[in-house]
C-alpha cells in the first residue's frame, strides 16, 4: 500500500509543515519515526480495566488491532476509556452511573478524537453501555470506524447444566424462599462465570453485538468467538486493516453510509429474531440520532412486532452465545432473515462490501438447533414487542421471548424506588395476580434509568415470575425474564401517568396487542394530576445531575445532545 495523502485527514493539523513541529517532538518522544508520523493516525480506543470479565480482555485484542493497521501502513494510537459493569452495579445505588456512562463513553471518545485529530477509529466494547456508546460516537464523528465486539463469556458449569450470572441473580430469590441453601448460592456463584468475557446469553452486550454486524458497523463474524479464544485476535488484525482500507481506498464506507434507516431497520430485526434485550429499544434510536435519522422506540417496536423470533437464547431459551457461535454465529440469523425477505440487502458494511454480498456467501446450517428458519419459528412475532396505552402514551417495551403469559390484569403494587420494591420481595410481601410499579427511575426521575434486574431476577427465583407482572419507568437488564414492562413514558419525574397511579389501579398488559392501560378514567387522572408534584432526588452536583439536566425521554434514546440534525460541521471534514 502506498502511503496516503494527508492533505485532507485530520491528521495534518498536528503532524504536516513547519506549524506541526511542536507536535511531531511528542511523537518523536514517544519513539514514533517520520514514517510512522506521516502515516494516517488511528485511535484504538478500549474499555479495557479490571472492574469486571467484560473489559479484561480487550488489551489483547487491541494488540491485534495495532498490529492489523500497522500491516496496511497506518499508525494506530490506543487509548482507554471508561465503562460500568451492569452485574457489578445492579441492585443497588451504583445502576444509577449506567447509562449516564454510555453518553460519558461516546463524549470521552469524541474529545481525545478531537482533541488529537485522528483520522480513523477502531472501538472495542466488552459491556452492556460500551457497546452503543462505542457505535454512537463512530456515527458522530463519521471518520472512518469500525467496531469489534470483546466477545461472550464462557458458560458455567453446575450440577450438569451450563449457568450464567442470570442464574445467580435468580438463585437469591430461591435462598430468600428457602429453595436453596447457602452454600448452594456460594457455589453456584463460583462457577457461573469462568473466564474473560461479556455476559453469555442473550443479554444487552451479545445484543448490541449482532446490531453491529446487521448495521454494519462491525465485519461479518466479528462477534462469534468467545472473548478467551485467541482466534478472536485474526478479526482485530481484520478490522485495523479494514479502517486503513477505507481510508487508503476512500471507500464509501464511513458510519453515516453504513448506518442508514434501512440498516437500523436490519439490526431491529436481528434484536426481535433473536430474543434480545430490550435496551436496544433505547440504543437504536440513540445511535439514529448521531446520524439525524427520525428512529424511535414507535419505529424499533413495529419491527419488533413483525419480525419472527428464531433463536432459541438465554434468558428466554435454552442456548448461550458460544452455542450461536458453534452453530454458525450471528451471520446465520441474518442468514434466516435475509431468506425469509426481511433483511434490506443493500446496506453497506465497513468491509465495503453490502450486507447482501457478505451474507450470499454464507449457507444456513440445517443440522444446529440454535438457530431455526423463518419458516419455523419459535414464535410469529419478535421476542421483544413495543406497547403503548393511557399509562404509556409515549410507549414501552417488554420482551416476551419465553413469557407464555402474555396478558395480565392485576392491581398496583406502587414503589417510588427498586430498594423498596426489593426489599418487599425480599420480604415475600408480594401477592400473586399484583402488578408491581416502580416508578421514578427514568432518565431524569432515577437520575439513570436504573436496570431492574435484582428485583425480578429475585421474583423468579422465589417460583412468582409467572405471577405478577412488573412496570417501570426504568429499563431492564437482557438477562430479565417473565412479563416485565420497561421504559414507560412519559416518566413519573415528566408527569407522567405511571406517577398518578395509587394501589389497587387496575393495570392491563396485553402483549399480543400492545396494549398498557389502567382502568382509571380520564377525570379521576385529571384530579390527581391537579395534586401532583415534581420529586427532588439526591443528586444535585456531579455527572449524575449534569446528565438529569440535559437528558431526554426513553422513547428518543435517552439521549443528551440535540445530535446530527443541528450540526453545522462534522469532525470528519474538518
Amino acid at each position: 500500500m502506498t502511503t496516503v495523502d494527508k492533505s485532507r485527514l485530520p491528521s495534518r493539523y498536528v503532524s504536516v509543515g513547519p506549524k506541526s513541529a511542536p507536535h511531531r517532538s511528542y511523537y518523536y518522544a514517544m519513539g514514533m519515526t517520520e514514517q510512522e508520523i506521516a502515516q494516517p493516525f488511528i485511535g484504538v480506543a478500549t474499555c479495557w480495566n479490571e472492574a469486571a470479565p467484560c473489559n479484561i480482555s480487550l488489551m489483547r485484542q487491541a494488540i491485534a488491532v495495532k498490529q492489523g493497521v500497522h500491516n496496511a501502513k497506518g499508525t494506530p494510537r490506543e487509548f482507554t476509556t471508561i465503562t460500568v459493569t451492569d452485574g457489578i452495579a445492579m441492585g443497588h445505588a451504583g445502576m444509577k452511573s449506567s447509562l449516564v456512562s454510555r453518553d460519558v463513553i461516546a463524549d470521552s471518545i469524541e474529545l481525545t478524537m478531537r482533541g488529537h485529530c485522528y483520522d480513523g477509529l477502531v472501538g472495542i466494547a466488552g459491556c452492556d453501555k460500551s457497546l452503543p456508546g462505542m457505535m454512537m460516537v463512530m456515527v458522530r464523528l463519521n471518520v472512518p470506524a469500525v467496531f469489534m465486539y470483546g466477545g461472550s463469556i464462557l458458560p458455567g458449569q453446575y450440577k450438569g447444566r451450563d449457568v450464567t450470572v442470570q442464574d445467580v441473580f435468580e438463585a437469591v430469590g430461591q435462598h430468600s424462599a428457602g429453595k436453596i441453601s447457602e452454600r448452594d448460592l456460594h457455589e453456584l456463584e463460583c462457577v457461573a462465570c469462568p473466564s474473560a468475557g461479556s455476559c453469555g446469553g442473550q443479554f444487552t452486550a451479545n445484543t448490541m453485538a449482532c446490531v453491529s454486524e446487521a448495521m454494519g458497523l462491525s465485519l461479518i463474524g466479528a462477534s462469534d468467538q468467545p472473548a478467551p479464544f485467541e482466534s478472536r485476535d485474526d478479526y482485530g488484525r481484520q478490522s485495523g486493516e479494514a479502517v486503513m482500507a477505507i481510508i487508503a481506498q476512500q471507500i464509501k464506507a464511513r458510519p453515516r453510509d453504513v448506518v442508514t434507516l434501512k440498516s437500523l431497520e436490519n439490526a431491529a430485526r436481528v434484536v426481535a429474531a433473536s430474543g434480545g434485550s430490550t435496551n436496544a429499544a433505547l440504543h437504536l434510536p440513540a445511535i439514529a440520532h448521531e446520524a439525524g435519522i427520525a428512529f424511535d422506540l414507535f419505529d424499533v417496536a413495529e419491527i419488533f412486532r413483525s419480525t419472527p423470533y428464531i433463536a432459541d437464547l438465554k434468558p428466554g431459551g435454552k442456548y448461550v452465545a458460544k452455542d450461536l457461535y458453534e452453530a454458525g454465529g450471528v451471520r446465520i440469523i441474518i442468514k434466516a432473515l435475509m431468506e425469509g425477505g426481511y433483511i434490506h440487502g443493500d446496506c453497506m458494511t465497513v468491509s465495503g462490501k453490502t450486507i447482501g454480498e457478505e451474507i450470499n456467501a454464507c449457507s444456513f446450517p440445517q443440522e444446529q438447533v440454535v438457530v431455526r428458519p423463518v419458516a419455523n419459528p419459535l414464535s410469529p412475532t419478535g421476542g421483544v414487542v413495543g406497547l403503548k396505552g393511557n399509562c404509556a402514551p409515549d410507549g414501552a417495551i417488554v420482551k416476551v421471548a419465553g413469557v407464555a403469559k402474555k396478558q395480565f390484569e392485576g392491581p398496583a403494587r406502587v414503589f417510588d424506588c427498586e430498594e423498596d420494591a426489593f426489599e418487599a420481595v425480599q420480604s415475600n410481601d408480594i401477592e400473586e395476580g399484583c402488578v408491581i410499579v416502580i416508578r421514578y427511575e427514568g432518565p431524569k426521575g432515577g437520575p439513570g434509568m436504573r436496570e431492574m434486574l435484582a428485583t425480578t431476577a429475585a421474583l423468579y427465583g422465589q417460583g412468582k415470575g409467572d405471577s405478577v407482572a412488573l412496570i417501570t419507568d426504568g429499563r431492564f437488564s437482557g438477562a430479565t425474564r417473565g412479563l416485565c414492562i420497561g421504559h414507560v413514558g412519559p416518566e413519573a419525574a415528566e408527569g407522567g401517568p405511571i406517577g398518578l397511579l395509587e394501589d389497587g389501579d387496575i393495570i392491563v398488559i396485553d402483549a399480543d396487542a400492545g396494549i398498557l392501560d389502567v382502568k382509571v378514567d380520564d377525570a379521576e387522572m385529571a384530579r390527581r394530576r391537579t395534586h401532583w408534584q415534581p420529586r427532588s432526588h439526591e443528586y444535585q452536583s456531579g455527572a449524575i445531575w449534569r446528565y438529569a439536566q440535559t437528558v431526554g425521554s426513553a422513547r428518543q434514546g435517552a439521549v443528551t445532545h440535540p445530535g446530527a440534525a443541528h450540526e453545522t460541521h462534522v469532525f470528519a471534514d474538518i
